[in-house]
């Protein structure tokens, strides 16, 4: 793709604009980068972009020249259907995601990782097991770095290892991962999408461009994965952490370790009992990373000796601290109630739990089985407290809190030995912070503050 003399304007300055703006200028386009935040709302290394020549709009799109651009590159946490791009559009300017931008200027392969919840877990993982097998491995995505911070100086040989969420996958056009996973599918992000069916419909975007050379790892326990899976032509490779789904492509648990049965001829690949995550449902997707490592290549040994090391992915039932007997655990990443869930259930200690944020969208009545004689309390934070307290509050007592810092603090006060103290959303961050990622590194801080505190 030419870009030298381009006029190309990035809409969203989160980390995936940010990217996309140094990649283009370092390629001679001139970029305009604009956002609706005001300069004083973003950081500082969004205002050094105009060092390297990039004009900001800020404050509002309708400062940016979108209708009159060669190329218009859309970061994921801005809406599709943003009155400015569906005008961009009609006057047949291209508009893609960052994701697809990044796809078209790399070289080598890519793998991608989809799913309501799981993927950042599996993403990481996967990396490892082909990091452990040698070779340039690059990951990131929606996690880590964007896409478009790690095409430079990519070869045929490279292989990209890329998270992808609905927001991604929604603008894409010629993304073609050559092993696609689809973990799960569950409401979310209904803040956003118009509905449940443009939700999922955008997740299986990542299926679109795969042929009959491709491989689908698709959950074999959820009908909606299989019934979107049927949709591409990809070799569909089904993963059940419960059960031999049968067939002649598979990956499951027998006998203790994960197996994979391809075209009838079965293998190990890790023993279950090197697994450090906790819950099945973290070995489920070390399953999966396991499954596609070894349609992309890694060997058997390769795989194993990263299971036997992977510590997890930061954010996801991370664990913090531990002080007094109490342990802390940070899984900002369980943005939705989904995997709020498999969060509370993956818990063998009486915990405390931190949840609430920006509601966008799911039910919280769905945690009502989770958090009944296992959670002591409910710590609630956010604009979601009412919805919360609402849904639960009759089967564990829900406590209102007017900041993080006051959640940790109240959460440790009641805490006894043996108990633990359990971040785990089931909201975006987006009504106290900038994204999971700086809610779960607040935690963290909070937590060392608390402990540092109880020491003196």
């Amino acid at each position: 793709m030419e870009l030298a003399g381009k006029s190309v304007v990035v809409v969203g300055m989160a980390r995936s604009g940010v990217a996309a703006s140094r990649l283009l200028a370092s390629r001679g386009a001139r970029v305009v980068a604009t956002d609706s935040k005001d300069a004083a709302a973003l950081p500082e290394e969004v205002l050094s972009l105009q060092q390297l020549g990039v004009r900001l709009a800020l404050g509002s799109h309708r400062e940016a020249p979108l209708a009159s651009a060669d190329l218009v590159v859309v970061s994921p946490g801005v809406p599709w259907e943003l009155p400015e791009l569906e005008d961009a559009r009609r006057r047949g300017v291209p508009v893609m995601a960052e994701l697809e931008f990044g796809y078209r200027l790399l070289s080598g392969s890519v793998a991608a990782v989809t799913g309501t919840k799981g993927k950042s877990t599996t993403t990481a993982a996967l990396g490892a097991m082909l990091r452990s097998a040698g070779g340039d491995v690059r990951v990131g995505g929606n996690i880590g770095e964007a896409l478009t911070g790690l095409v430079e100086g990519s070869t045929a040989e490279t292989r990209f290892v890329l998270e992808a969420s609905s927001f991604q996958l929604e603008g894409t056009s010629t993304f073609h991962p050559q092993v696609a996973v689809f973990l799960n599918l569950s409401a979310d992000h209904l803040d956003r999408h118009p509905s449940f069916e443009a939700y999922a419909q955008a997740k299986a975007r990542i299926f679109a461009n795969q042929d009959e050379r491709d491989f689908a790892v698709v959950n074999a326990d959820d009908p909606q994965v299989l019934a979107l899976a049927r949709q591409g032509r990809a070799r569909q490779v089904g993963t059940s952490g419960e059960r031999d789904p049968g067939g002649p492509d598979a990956g499951f648990f027998e006998d203790g370790a994960a197996v994979l049965r391809l075209a009838g001829t079965s293998e190990t690949l890790f023993p279950l009992r090197t697994v450090q995550l906790p819950g099945r449902h973290l070995a489920a997707d070390l399953l999966a990373a396991a499954v596609a490592a070894r349609l992309l290549g890694a060997s058997p040994a390769a795989i194993a000796r990263a299971v036997a090391s992977f510590a997890g992915a930061e954010h996801t039932l991370e664990k913090v601290a531990e002080k007094g007997g109490v342990v802390f655990f940070n899984d900002s990443k369980a943005t939705n109630v989904a995997s709020a869930r498999m969060s509370l259930l993956a818990m063998e200690r009486r915990s405390h739990v931190i949840m609430g944020g920006r509601y966008k969208g799911g039910d919280f009545a769905e945690l009502r089985d989770a958090v009944s004689g296992h959670v002591a309390q409910v710590l609630a934070i956010g604009e979601a407290q009412q919805r919360i307290a609402d849904a639960l509050s009759d089967v564990v007592p829900v406590v209102r809190c007017a900041s993080l810092a006051e959640a940790v603090e109240r959460a440790f006060q009641a805490a006894r030995p043996g108990e633990a103290v359990l971040l785990a959303p089931a909201c975006s961050s987006f009504d106290m912070f900038a994204d999971y990622a700086e809610r779960g590194r607040a935690f963290k801080r909070e937590v060392a503050l608390l402990v540092e505190k109880s020491a003196g």
